[in-house]
This record gives structure tokens, C-alpha cells and sequence, in this order.
């Protein structure tokens, strides 16, 4: 198939026999790549990678472990893992994931050029080059090719479990390459998210909990552009209290203004998104933003394609909700994560059971956005990578 094959860390996978989920060697593989990683130097310049580090970490690797079930499970095999193009650390964790469910896996990284991917891959191969994680080393095939490449359909022939990260003309053309008869696939499309917050807890809330909202908020949007699928594009309220709404997003703002690197392509692209929205959308109000940093819409009524209508770098939408009924016609698979503030997450996760919403995966405080768990789009990763031995 040529030579576009390049091995970023481990190798060739060959007859590896999988593992039980949570084995003590990849638990203390894990925890022993958190510590390089959270100690080497130019990894520390990077909050993603920190947070892939403290992640992986002992303690809550054994929180993790404690969580599950009493069954005993093997991994199914070889995991092939296409992994997403816009979040540079996507990958590790997609690679841990496999691991704990006791998995060899082969993970495609994207051609783009992240620092992030070559920091933790550097880190990752010293950590797997040390003997006692031979093991692992043997399960670990970190791979870079070009999108046209045979190596899809190569590693889709071989694997007992595909996961494919990206959008949905991604996952139809990867679908294109069948599977063995007993390989199962996941899959993670495009998604969009919500924030739900109360006006009035935030009208009343300290200057402590308002800073720590306004720090959440920003790392759930503004990390990434808005570009992750658990960043939310809507912000909901509940109350009408406008006092709480200007206190927010004066918050909001002004760590913006202190943090956010709005480059000059970055700004263009958002007037150019905030006016393509408000053609395509009657329901857009007009645009309020004291200066380019944030730009704030507020909606008429919520568009029964609301899931299309998205900002980047800074551009949000808002409406004040009156009814969960006005979500009934408009929640659909597509929607993944709602992050709350001043809100029972017990009496949300009812409203998403009781009125039957096909979606809604995670409901998670605002600022916890885009923290990966084994559980995420409604998969829980090791049951759905291992197998069950049923004993009776």
C-alpha cells in the first residue's frame, strides 16, 4: 500500500491477545504517562494536554475502575480509531479508552499539524520504551496518513471495534469500508450542546461563584473556538431576571477581553458567520457587542433547525425560556450535552426522560463542557469494547 504509513508511537499490531478491562499493567501505564506528561516542560504550555494528564491519572483511573460492575469482560480485540481533526488531544484519549477496556489500538491522528500531537507522542514513546510495558507497547499503533489512502479499509478488515470521530459526511465515507461479522462500531458526528442558566442565581450569586462561572464558561467555549461538539452554541434562561443576564456576560467579557487571542481572521469570520445566521434566520434579534471580542444575538423563538445556527470565536446566541415545551419539537439526536448553573441536574435529567427527547447524552455543571469520561454520546467505552464471559 505504499509508504504514507508513519508510526507516531508503538508499532506494527500483530496476534495480540486483549486484555481484561482496568488491568494493573495499563492502570500503571497510565499513571506513569500522567506524570511524564504533567511534568515535561513544553507539554505544561498546553491546558489541553494537562488535562489529558490529570485525567489519566491514579486516582481517578481507580474511581473509574470502582464505578463498574462485577462481570467479567475481556477486551474484543484490535480497536481502529479514526479520530477528529479539530481537537489535537481527541486522540489520547480515544487511545486510553481502548486501553482500559482492555483493547490493542490502532489510532489514525490527523494530518494537520498539531504541537500537542508530537508533545504527547514523544512523551508516550518514552513511556511505552520502558520493559516493563512491553505489553502495551505491542497494543500501541499511533498512525498518520493522508486521507485517500488503502490503510483505512486496511485497518477497517482487521479491527473488532471502529470508532470514527468527525463529521457526517466522515462517518458515511468511512462507512463505505466493511467490518468483520462481529466488530461493533462507534460512532461520534457532529453534535450540538446547550447551557441552561437561572437568572436569578446568577443576579444573587458571589463574586467568587460569578468569576468561577464566567472561567467555566470561557474554557467550555473559548478553549476551542467553539469548535467541540459538548461547546454549547445556546445559551437558555430560565427567569427573566436582566440584571443576572448582563452580569453573566459582563463576566464573560471581560476574561475574554484579558485571555482570548481574537486574531484578525478569527474576528472576520465571526462578523461573516453572524451575518450568514441572521439571513438564514428570521428568528435572529439584532447583534449586541460592545467591542469584537463578544458578539451576543438574541433569538425571537427557537428554530426548529436551531442545531444549524452556530457562532465561533465568540459569537453566542441566547433566548429565555419559558417552557421545556419549546424544546420538544426541536431536541433531536443531534443534541449531546447541556451544561447548567443555579439548576437541579436531577430535575433536568427527568425533563429529558419524562418528555422523551431523542437527545441530550450529558448533563454537566457549565465548565465541565469538555471533560472526556469513559461515558460520553450515551456509550460507556469499556462495556462497549469488551465482551462479557458469561458464567452460570
Amino acid at each position: 500500500m505504499g509508504s504514507d504509513l508513519t508510526y507516531l508511537a508503538g508499532g506494527e499490531i500483530r496476534d495480540v491477545r486483549p486484555l481484561a478491562p482496568y488491568s494493573d499493567v495499563v492502570c500503571r501505564f497510565l499513571d506513569d504517562f500522567s506524570s511524564e506528561l504533567l511534568h515535561d516542560q513544553a507539554c505544561k504550555a498546553y491546558p489541553d494536554i494537562t488535562a489529558a494528564a490529570f485525567w489519566a491519572r491514579r486516582g481517578n483511573i481507580a474511581r473509574l475502575k470502582a464505578r463498574r460492575q462485577e462481570e467479567l469482560r475481556i477486551g474484543r480485540g484490535i480497536a481502529f480509531h479514526i479520530t477528529p481533526s479539530n481537537i489535537p488531544v481527541q486522540f489520547i484519549f480515544s487511545y486510553m479508552f481502548g486501553l482500559l477496556s482492555g483493547c490493542a489500538n490502532i489510532v489514525k491522528v490527523t494530518t494537520k499539524d498539531y504541537p500537542q500531537i508530537e508533545h504527547i507522542c514523544r512523551v508516550l514513546r518514552q513511556v511505552l520504551g520502558r520493559e516493563e510495558y512491553s505489553d502495551v507497547l505491542a497494543m500501541t499503533a499511533i498512525v498518520r496518513y493522508p486521507r485517500e489512502s488503502a490503510w483505512t479499509e486496511s485497518f477497517s478488515s482487521l479491527c473488532q471495534a471502529r470508532l470514527i470521530w468527525g463529521g457526517d459526511a466522515t462517518i458515511s465515507n468511512i462507512r463505505r469500508y466493511s467490518l468483520p461479522p462481529r466488530a461493533v462500531e462507534l460512532v461520534f458526528p457532529d453534535r450540538y450542546s446547550l447551557a441552561l442558566l437561572d437568572t436569578e442565581a446568577v443576579a444573587t450569586a458571589e463574586e467568587k461563584v460569578l468569576d468561577r462561572l464566567a472561567q467555566g464558561f470561557y474554557n467550555d467555549t473559548f478553549l476551542m473556538d467553539q469548535n467541540a461538539c459538548s461547546s454549547p452554541q445556546l445559551v437558555l434562561w430560565q427567569g427573566s431576571n436582566q440584571a443576572g443576564k448582563d452580569r453573566f456576560w459582563s463576566a464573560v467579557r471581560k476574561l475574554a477581553e484579558e485571555r482570548y487571542d481574537l486574531a484578525p481572521v478569527k474576528a472576520t469570520s465571526k462578523y461573516a458567520d453572524f451575518c450568514s445566521n441572521a439571513v438564514r434566520f428570521p428568528e435572529t434579534g439584532g447583534l449586541q457587542a460592545e467591542n469584537n471580542v463578544l458578539y451576543r444575538v438574541t433569538l425571537k423563538g427557537i428554530p426548529g433547525n436551531v442545531e444549524e445556527l452556530r457562532g465561533r470565536f465568540g459569537l453566542f446566541y441566547e433566548y429565555e425560556l419559558q417552557d421545556f415545551a419549546e424544546l420538544d419539537a426541536v431536541v433531536n439526536g443531534r443534541y449531546q450535552t447541556l451544561t447548567y448553573f443555579g439548576i437541579d441536574p436531577e430535575a433536568l435529567a427527568k425533563q429529558v426522560i419524562s418528555r422523551g427527547w431523542r437527545g441530550i447524552d450529558r448533563i454537566v455543571p457549565v465548565g465541565k463542557a469538555l471533560d472526556m469520561d469513559v461515558i460520553w454520546d450515551g456509550y460507556d467505552f469499556v462495556s462497549e469494547l469488551s465482551r462479557i464471559i458469561d458464567v452460570r
